[in-house]
Protein backbone atom coordinates (compact mmCIF):
# COMPACT_ATOMS: atom_id res chain seq x y z
CA UNK A 1 0.00 0.00 0.00
CA UNK A 2 0.76 3.65 -0.95
CA UNK A 3 0.70 6.20 1.79
CA UNK A 4 1.05 9.24 2.44
CA UNK A 5 3.81 10.27 4.66
CA UNK A 6 3.91 13.40 7.18
CA UNK A 7 5.14 14.80 10.66
CA UNK A 8 3.20 16.39 13.35
CA UNK A 9 4.39 18.25 16.32
CA UNK A 10 7.73 16.24 15.52
CA UNK A 11 5.71 12.54 14.66
CA UNK A 12 6.61 10.86 12.02
CA UNK A 13 3.61 9.64 10.95
CA UNK A 14 1.23 7.53 7.71
CA UNK A 15 -2.04 8.34 6.37
CA UNK A 16 -3.07 4.89 5.08
CA UNK A 17 -4.96 4.16 1.79
CA UNK A 18 -7.56 2.29 3.94
CA UNK A 19 -8.22 5.39 6.35
CA UNK A 20 -6.09 3.98 8.89
CA UNK A 21 -3.34 6.20 10.65
CA UNK A 22 0.26 4.57 11.27
CA UNK A 23 2.95 5.24 13.99
CA UNK A 24 5.34 3.49 13.14
CA UNK A 25 7.74 4.73 15.73
CA UNK A 26 5.70 3.68 18.95
CA UNK A 27 3.76 0.89 16.78
CA UNK A 28 0.42 2.61 16.92
CA UNK A 29 -2.45 1.96 14.44
CA UNK A 30 -5.66 4.42 14.40
CA UNK A 31 -8.69 4.30 13.24
CA UNK A 32 -11.82 6.52 13.70
CA UNK A 33 -15.17 6.26 13.58
CA UNK A 34 -15.77 2.62 13.05
CA UNK A 35 -19.56 2.39 13.68
CA UNK A 36 -19.95 -1.25 14.21
CA UNK A 37 -23.63 -2.25 14.43
CA UNK A 38 -24.99 0.44 12.27
CA UNK A 39 -27.38 -1.59 10.15
CA UNK A 40 -28.80 -3.29 13.32
CA UNK A 41 -29.03 -0.30 15.34
CA UNK A 42 -31.20 1.53 11.80
CA UNK A 43 -33.48 -1.59 11.82
CA UNK A 44 -33.48 -1.58 15.54
CA UNK A 45 -35.71 1.59 15.49
CA UNK A 46 -37.39 1.30 12.08
CA UNK A 47 -35.11 2.90 9.46
CA UNK A 48 -33.65 2.09 6.55
CA UNK A 49 -33.07 -1.84 6.17
CA UNK A 50 -29.18 -1.73 5.00
CA UNK A 51 -27.34 -5.63 4.62
CA UNK A 52 -26.02 -6.71 8.11
CA UNK A 53 -22.70 -7.01 6.50
CA UNK A 54 -20.94 -3.93 7.52
CA UNK A 55 -19.36 -5.24 10.18
CA UNK A 56 -17.71 -8.03 9.12
CA UNK A 57 -16.46 -5.97 6.09
CA UNK A 58 -15.38 -3.32 8.76
CA UNK A 59 -13.65 -5.81 10.50
CA UNK A 60 -11.95 -7.60 8.10
CA UNK A 61 -10.41 -4.14 6.68
CA UNK A 62 -9.17 -3.75 10.34
CA UNK A 63 -7.66 -7.47 9.95
CA UNK A 64 -5.94 -6.07 7.23
CA UNK A 65 -4.06 -3.28 8.61
CA UNK A 66 -3.06 -5.31 11.59
CA UNK A 67 -1.49 -7.83 9.44
CA UNK A 68 0.01 -5.20 7.16
CA UNK A 69 1.81 -3.21 10.16
CA UNK A 70 1.94 -5.54 13.38
CA UNK A 71 1.36 -2.84 15.82
CA UNK A 72 1.56 -3.13 19.35
CA UNK A 73 -1.21 -0.75 20.23
CA UNK A 74 -4.49 -0.45 18.11
CA UNK A 75 -6.35 2.87 19.11
CA UNK A 76 -10.01 3.31 17.81
CA UNK A 77 -10.69 6.90 18.14
CA UNK A 78 -14.51 7.44 18.97
CA UNK A 79 -17.79 6.16 17.69
CA UNK A 80 -16.77 2.50 17.23
CA UNK A 81 -20.31 1.18 17.86
CA UNK A 82 -23.02 2.83 16.16
CA UNK A 83 -24.70 2.90 20.44
CA UNK A 84 -24.45 0.74 23.62
CA UNK A 85 -26.82 -1.72 22.36
CA UNK A 86 -25.31 -2.27 19.41
CA UNK A 87 -22.03 -2.72 20.91
CA UNK A 88 -24.10 -6.08 22.51
CA UNK A 89 -25.89 -7.15 19.92
CA UNK A 90 -22.64 -8.46 17.39
CA UNK A 91 -23.24 -11.91 15.56
CA UNK A 92 -21.03 -14.21 17.67
CA UNK A 93 -19.01 -14.95 15.06
CA UNK A 94 -18.07 -11.10 14.65
CA UNK A 95 -17.57 -10.95 18.60
CA UNK A 96 -14.96 -13.64 18.07
CA UNK A 97 -13.21 -12.19 15.55
CA UNK A 98 -12.97 -8.85 17.66
CA UNK A 99 -11.89 -10.51 19.98
CA UNK A 100 -8.97 -12.39 18.04
CA UNK A 101 -8.00 -9.05 16.71
CA UNK A 102 -7.36 -7.89 20.22
CA UNK A 103 -5.79 -10.34 21.68
CA UNK A 104 -2.23 -10.16 22.50
CA UNK A 105 -1.53 -6.20 21.98
CA UNK A 106 -3.23 -3.36 23.54
CA UNK A 107 -6.50 -1.78 22.54
CA UNK A 108 -7.65 1.34 23.53
CA UNK A 109 -11.56 3.02 23.32
CA UNK A 110 -11.51 6.71 23.10
CA UNK A 111 -15.16 7.36 23.75
CA UNK A 112 -17.24 8.88 20.98
CA UNK A 113 -20.59 10.88 21.05
CA UNK A 114 -22.28 7.30 19.72
CA UNK A 115 -20.60 5.33 22.31
CA UNK A 116 -19.54 6.26 25.75
CA UNK A 117 -17.67 3.07 26.55
CA UNK A 118 -18.80 -0.66 25.80
CA UNK A 119 -16.63 -1.37 28.41
CA UNK A 120 -17.62 -5.24 28.73
CA UNK A 121 -15.86 -5.94 25.82
CA UNK A 122 -12.74 -5.54 27.28
CA UNK A 123 -9.69 -3.14 25.95
CA UNK A 124 -9.26 0.35 27.56
CA UNK A 125 -11.51 3.01 28.00
CA UNK A 126 -10.71 6.39 27.74
CA UNK A 127 -11.87 10.11 27.72
CA UNK A 128 -8.65 10.77 25.53
CA UNK A 129 -5.58 9.39 24.80
CA UNK A 130 -1.85 11.24 24.87
CA UNK A 131 1.23 9.60 23.56
CA UNK A 132 4.59 11.54 23.71
CA UNK A 133 3.42 15.38 21.50
CA UNK A 134 0.48 13.91 19.90
CA UNK A 135 -3.16 14.17 21.77
CA UNK A 136 -5.75 11.39 20.64
CA UNK A 137 -9.34 12.02 21.15
CA UNK A 138 -12.78 11.89 18.93
CA UNK A 139 -13.98 15.89 18.49
CA UNK A 140 -10.94 17.93 17.78
CA UNK A 141 -10.59 21.04 19.77
CA UNK A 142 -10.01 24.12 17.90
CA UNK A 143 -6.97 25.51 20.02
CA UNK A 144 -4.92 22.32 20.06
CA UNK A 145 -1.38 21.21 18.68
CA UNK A 146 -0.60 17.64 17.49
CA UNK A 147 -4.23 16.51 18.07
CA UNK A 148 -4.94 13.98 15.85
CA UNK A 149 -9.38 13.34 15.82
CA UNK A 150 -12.07 11.69 14.21
CA UNK A 151 -16.04 12.60 14.42
CA UNK A 152 -16.28 14.18 11.16
CA UNK A 153 -15.94 11.76 8.33
CA UNK A 154 -14.27 13.87 6.26
CA UNK A 155 -14.85 13.45 1.94
CA UNK A 156 -13.25 15.12 -0.93
CA UNK A 157 -14.35 15.46 -4.30
CA UNK A 158 -11.75 14.95 -7.11
CA UNK A 159 -12.10 14.44 -10.96
CA UNK A 160 -11.16 10.91 -12.06
CA UNK A 161 -11.36 10.51 -15.98
CA UNK A 162 -13.99 12.80 -16.46
CA UNK A 163 -16.32 11.86 -13.65
CA UNK A 164 -16.74 13.37 -10.05
CA UNK A 165 -15.79 10.87 -7.33
CA UNK A 166 -16.30 11.40 -3.56
CA UNK A 167 -13.52 9.72 -1.36
CA UNK A 168 -12.94 9.52 2.26
CA UNK A 169 -9.94 11.80 3.65
CA UNK A 170 -7.64 12.93 5.77
CA UNK A 171 -7.22 16.50 6.78
CA UNK A 172 -3.85 17.43 7.81
CA UNK A 173 -2.32 20.31 8.71
CA UNK A 174 0.55 21.97 11.20
CA UNK A 175 -1.59 21.61 14.15
CA UNK A 176 -3.55 18.54 13.75
CA UNK A 177 -5.11 15.72 11.43
CA UNK A 178 -9.05 14.17 11.61
CA UNK A 179 -8.99 10.42 10.27
CA UNK A 180 -11.78 9.92 7.66
CA UNK A 181 -14.42 7.30 9.08
CA UNK A 182 -13.01 3.66 8.74
CA UNK A 183 -16.60 1.81 9.29
CA UNK A 184 -18.12 0.62 5.61
CA UNK A 185 -21.45 2.05 6.48
CA UNK A 186 -20.86 5.59 6.85
CA UNK A 187 -21.83 8.44 5.46
CA UNK A 188 -19.26 11.66 5.25
CA UNK A 189 -19.17 15.89 5.64
CA UNK A 190 -17.82 17.44 2.63
CA UNK A 191 -13.81 19.25 3.39
CA UNK A 192 -15.58 22.23 2.21
CA UNK A 193 -17.76 22.26 4.79
CA UNK A 194 -17.42 25.72 7.44
CA UNK A 195 -17.15 23.72 9.92
CA UNK A 196 -13.94 21.56 8.90
CA UNK A 197 -12.67 25.28 7.06
CA UNK A 198 -12.73 26.64 10.72
CA UNK A 199 -10.58 23.78 11.74
CA UNK A 200 -7.87 23.36 9.30
CA UNK A 201 -5.20 25.87 8.69
CA UNK A 202 -4.90 27.70 5.34
CA UNK A 203 -2.07 25.08 4.48
CA UNK A 204 -4.03 21.99 4.79
CA UNK A 205 -4.18 18.72 2.47
CA UNK A 206 -6.86 16.52 1.85
CA UNK A 207 -5.46 12.65 1.72
CA UNK A 208 -7.53 10.58 -0.27
CA UNK A 209 -8.52 7.07 0.48
CA UNK A 210 -8.53 4.48 -2.02
CA UNK A 211 -5.89 1.89 -4.27
CA UNK A 212 -2.97 4.49 -2.66
CA UNK A 213 -3.10 7.84 -0.58
CA UNK A 214 -3.50 10.90 -2.51
CA UNK A 215 -3.16 14.06 -1.44
CA UNK A 216 -4.20 17.14 -2.63
CA UNK A 217 -4.68 21.19 -0.89
CA UNK A 218 -7.96 20.86 0.65
CA UNK A 219 -11.14 22.22 -0.61
CA UNK A 220 -12.77 25.50 0.16
CA UNK A 221 -15.78 27.29 -0.73
CA UNK A 222 -15.69 30.58 -2.70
Amino acid sequence: MSGYDFTLSGARLTARPSGALWWPDEAVLVVSDLHLGKSERLARRGGALLPPYEVRETLARLAAEIAATGPRTVLCLGDSFDDLAAAGSLDPADSAELARLMAGRRWLWVEGNHDPGPVEIGGTHLAEFRLGPLAFRHIAEPAARGEISGHYHPKARLSLRGQAVSRPCFLIDACRVILPAFGAYTGGLRCDDPVLAGLMGPEAVAVLTGPAARAMPMPRRG
